[in-house]
Formats: C-alpha cells, structure tokens, sequence
C-alpha cells in the first residue's frame, strides 16, 4: 500500500484550543505534550484560535488562554492565527470541493435528522453522534432554488461517496501511536462544512490551517482520532500535504473521567488563584 509522510524536514506542531471557556488541566497536559516535543525536535510550537463558533467564543477566554500558557513557560511566534480573521482561506477551499461536484446543501434542522433516524430504526451513531442520513442528498435543483431563494437556513456538506469515488485510492494516516491507520471516513458520513452564514467548520478550517501554517506533526488527544478518517480525505480532495499524526492518551480526574468545560473541570485560572505555582501546576500533570 502506497501511503505519504510529511516531507518538509522542518518540526511544526500546534495547540488550538476553542475560546469558549477558561483552559483546565486538560488543556495544559495537552500544550505541555505538544510544547516539549516541539523543543526536544528544535522545532516550531505555535498556537491558534479555533473561534469559528461565534455563539460561544468570547474574547475574554481568547486572552485568558494567553495569559494560562504565558504563566505555564510557554513561548510561540507571533502573530497567533485566529480563524475568525481568516474566513476567506476557508472559502476558497470550499470553492474548490465544489467545483469538483462535492458539496450539496442541507435544509434538515436537528428535529428533521432526528425524525429521520427514527424511521430507519438503525441508524449509524459516531462519537459525534449519529451519522447524517442524507436526506436531502436528492433534493432536485429547483427544490434547493426555491428553498434557498425562501431564505431557509442551510448547511453545505461533503457527498463523501462521490468523493471517495473521486479520490479513487486507498487512504490513511501515520501515527507515532497507532502506526499506520486505514482511514474509515463512513465513521463520521456527509459532514458539514460550512453554513450558510458561516463559510468553514471544525473539519474544514483545521485541514486548512494546518497545511497553510505548515504544521508537520499534528499532535492532539485521542478523543480526537475518529475526526482524522475525515481529515484525511479533505487532505486529499485539497491537494494538501499528509501530516504525521501522534494521537496521546487523555489527562482523567480522580474518577478516570475526561476534564472537560461542560462538567466544570476546575481552571487553570482557578488553580492560579489559589496560589498554586506554575512548577507545581505543571508536576501535578507529570511534567
């Protein structure tokens, strides 16, 4: 099997965190591994804003993350790439998937998806929850035409089968942790890639910034290796280079339980504020 390696001879590596919400331990274990690594290679860390979910992101997180990391010892070259200033780069990739007859928009609300799925009793789940059904894959043109001439809100998503079919090859990924991983992008389905007020999402804009920034190791926890089999197939419809993926073990909290914002994992800010130090912040994490 022919696979591909990053070539750039340069160490690039990353931590993007999302703003919308104070950094926790999780966040630190998962800068410290990226960071350290990039210093034992002689490589580039840099640090980007993922802040393409205007609802959620405020810039009060953006500057606390500055200020967490700062405190940590880190160090990244300026400027930080805020995805939110940079939208265009998103929509010329998008432009490209649909010049190649990729894409078709999406009119389902959550109800819809969900009453779909209902009705065909056993439907495919991932771990971002159940896999689209492709309602409105069908949809005649003058069905979408009148639907987005009504103002109806809607999202773009990829026709993976067609591009699949497009790619025409076996693909996959290198890992410093799985070795060499077949990708099995039917995990995730047709995914969004934009809406229709927003011309980027997760999927998308992460494949272009990493290309655009020249990032070599993609180095991330391993809640994240099921979005790589989709990853991997935008690298190979946008023509970009193959990453080398290291896909690390979680930091868990005395439960053996993920940290996470949504069930209030306490802050790094916290922790500062009790006075811990930043050496014994960074002990606590194992390192």
């Amino acid at each position: 099997m022919v696979t591909e390696k990053n070539t750039a001879g340069h160490f690039v590596t990353r931590f993007a965190p999302s703003p919308t919400g104070f950094l926790h331990k999780g966040h630190a274990f998962a800068a410290m591994t990226a960071y350290r690594r990039a210093q034992k290679e002689n490589g580039t860390f840099l640090l980007r804003i993922e802040d393409i979910d205007q609802t959620r992101c405020k810039s009060a997180f953006v500057n606390a993350i500055y200020e967490d990391l700062s405190w940590l010892g880190l160090t990244w070259p300026e400027p930080v790439r805020i995805q939110s200033e940079h939208y265009g780069d998103y929509k010329n990739a998008l432009d490209q998937l649909e010049n190649l007859g990729l894409l078709y928009p999406c009119f389902c609300t959550r109800k819809d998806i969900q009453r779909e799925l209902k009705a065909a009793q056993s439907a495919p789940h991932s771990m971002d929850g159940p896999v689209y059904p492709g309602t409105c894959k069908k949809l005649p043109n003058s069905e979408i035409k009148a639907k987005i001439s009504a103002g109806r809100p809607y999202a773009i998503r990829l026709n993976l089968k067609r591009a699949l079919s497009y790619i025409q090859e076996p693909i996959g990924w290198h890992d410093e942790i799985y070795n060499y991983t077949s990708a099995s992008p039917d995990i995730l389905g047709d995914i969004v890639l934009a809406r229709k007020d927003v011309p980027t999402s997760y999927h998308l804009s992460v494949v272009v910034d990493d290309a655009l920034q020249k990032v070599s190791h993609i180095i991330r926890g391993d809640d994240l290796l099921h979005t790589t089999h989709i990853h991997v197939v935008l690298q190979k419809l946008l023509e970009l280079p193959a990453p080398i993926y290291h896909h690390h073990s979680l930091l868990l909290d005395d439960k053996g339980e993920r940290l996470a914002k949504r069930i209030g994992a306490p802050s790094i800010r916290d922790d500062r504020a009790a006075g811990i130090t930043a050496q014994e912040y960074l002990k606590s994490i194992g390192f």
